[in-house]
């Protein structure tokens, strides 16, 4: 039987899966819009700023929203030089440990210090400072928010995963491209 806390692992890992997918057309949507950027800037010498805007602010919610799937898959930048020698187990050891003392409190940090410059944005109704740019940047700044809560509910599932294999009652293995 599967202890809720697991069930609830899961649920987030399933959950991060749909986020994942969901970003992998908003990419496709930032290139389709930078393709027709560069088309219309050099076939007919025209170009606007909210398409180089939209770019940007496409890219930027890509890349915060699919941080977590990231995760999940285990495909974030690391120095391997002694990790990748270690067993299965002390790797759990590392990564619980990594989680609590690195992760969540830098997480942490970031939600903090973001929220001031999303209220004010919020209030003034920030907007491009250029003309013709998207309105409403306290938006695209919400994105930090939702972005790293997603992270830590990431992570959060990531420590259970590890705990559950330094307790020996689950066999460790790295997340496949399959969700169970």
């Amino acid at each position: 039987m599967e202890s809720p806390l697991r069930r609830f692992a899961r649920k987030i890992d399933r959950f991060q899966e749909r986020v994942g997918r969901a970003m992998s057309f908003v990419m496709l949507a930032m290139v389709l819009v930078t393709f027709g950027d560069v088309v219309l800037r050099y076939a007919f010498n025209q170009s606007a700023v909210w398409t180089q805007e939209l770019e940007w602010h496409l890219f930027a919610v890509g890349y915060l929203l699919a941080a977590g799937y990231t995760m999940l898959y285990d495909e974030h930048v690391r120095v391997d030089i002694f990790y990748s020698r270690w067993t299965p187990r002390k790797k759990a050891r590392s990564d619980f440990i990594f989680l609590f003392v690195f992760f969540f409190p830098s997480c942490l940090l970031v939600l903090i210090t973001t929220w001031p410059f999303l209220k004010n944005s919020f209030l003034v109704n920030e907007g491009s400072p250029d003309p013709g740019g998207i309105p409403g940047r306290w938006a695209l700044k919400s994105m930090i928010i939702v972005g790293f809560a997603l992270l830590i509910l990431q992570g959060f599932s990531q420590a259970v995963k590890n705990y559950y294999v330094l307790k020996g009652w689950e066999e460790p293995s790295r997340q496949t491209r399959e969700v169970h």
